[in-house]
């Protein structure tokens, strides 16, 4: 018997030259069963992706309601689809190196099956097309204005939301208990974990979340994931590995609270506090205190980097940032998470 890593089963667009533009997955698998395994190894035998007929979805249809009758149904459904179906089945956890695997992929985080860095993404960026997201889908840059001008014949306008290699998630996955104010500021591929509230300015990036509940009033840049009960205050951001954080993964504990305007490029335990205004890099230079507030030592912030209970501030005589312990843990308000 076999055991894949992932599984998808799903519904795209393809632009004229038959070339994927991207995949909805309504019920991705994460090590599915050695049964749900071999019966779609035994449909679809070559590997990664396939692209099913209609006569192979209606055999799985008849082959696992009794192992799964979630996808046993979508099966049935998608043999009388007139849009592209495909089937990606991973042995492991591989860089994706098509878009139906990517989109999997993507689709792991936001379904919560995986967190930030639990799966490879390795040259995704290569691999996901640059397209127009408009209210008829995705579609190809190099077709865009074709098909703009045929829906001016139609009598209709082709509205472009936006131009990018990522689509909002919501187009793919609306997680459970979140509220989401501005959708086109969480990118497929975010985590956003259990009474997580993202307001209007609220970034989460691909890669990245936050565990549940959260408040996100500033970025969560790609790579960055934060612990439950922190708080992300308006303006804030997170050092990612995409934007000057290099190698380093970034991180925020349990309890934290970047205030407003705050940022931080070191990754940071439980029940810390940057206070507002303040952007701790690597190399910023810190004032330790003692419990005395008297300084104690000067130290580059790396050097703090995965302590808990600090909180940062700057001295507003002199200038100079300063560091000491904040065992005062961050009590987000829970009927503002409250998502129903």
């Amino acid at each position: 018997m076999s055991s894949l890593y992932a599984l998808g089963i799903g519904i795209g667009t393809k632009n004229s030259k038959g070339e994927w533009l991207e995949v909805l997955y309504p019920a991705p698998r994460l090590n599915p069963s050695a049964a749900l395994s071999d019966a779609i190894l035994a449909v679809c035998p070559d590997g990664a992706v396939s692209e099913p007929s209609a006569e192979q979805l209606q055999l799985l249809a008849t082959a696992l309601p009794e192992i799964d009758a979630e996808l046993a149904a979508l099966c049935l459904r998608l043999a009388d689809a007139s849009a592209p179906v495909a089937i990606v089945a991973l042995a492991a956890d591989q860089p994706p190196g098509d878009v139906p695997t990517a989109y999997l992929k993507l689709q792991l985080l936001s379904h919560r099956l995986v967190k930030p860095h639990q799966t490879d993404l390795s040259g995704v960026f290569g691999t996901l097309k640059n397209l127009a997201w408009t209210n008829q889908g995705a579609i190809d840059l190099d077709e865009l204005v074709e098909r703009q001008l045929q829906a001016r014949l139609a009598g209709k306008t082709l509205l472009v939301d936006c131009v990018d290699k990522f689509p909002k998630m919501v187009d793919y996955v609306v997680p459970s208990g979140v509220r989401i104010a501005d959708t086109a500021r969480v990118r497929l591929g975010a985590y956003v974990g259990e009474g997580t509230t993202v307001m209007h300015e609220g970034f989460i990036n691909f890669n990245a979340g936050a565990q549940g509940p959260n408040m996100v009033e500033g970025r969560i840049s790609a790579g960055v994931f934060v612990g439950a009960g922190s708080d992300i205050g308006g303006g804030a951001s997170t050092m990612g590995t995409l934007s000057g954080g290099g190698n380093i993964i970034i991180s925020l504990g349990e309890q934290c609270l970047l205030g407003a305007n705050a940022g931080v490029g070191i990754p940071l335990g439980d029940r810390c506090t940057v206070e507002a205004g303040l952007y701790i890099t690597a190399g910023t230079q810190v004032q330790l205190l003692d419990e005395n507030r008297r300084p104690v030592e000067r130290v580059k912030a790396r050097d703090l980097a995965g302590g808990s209970d600090l909180l940062f501030r700057r001295n507003s005589n002199n200038g100079a940032v300063e560091c000491l312990t904040n065992k005062t843990a961050v009590q987000l308000n829970e009927a503002l998470h409250a998502s129903n």
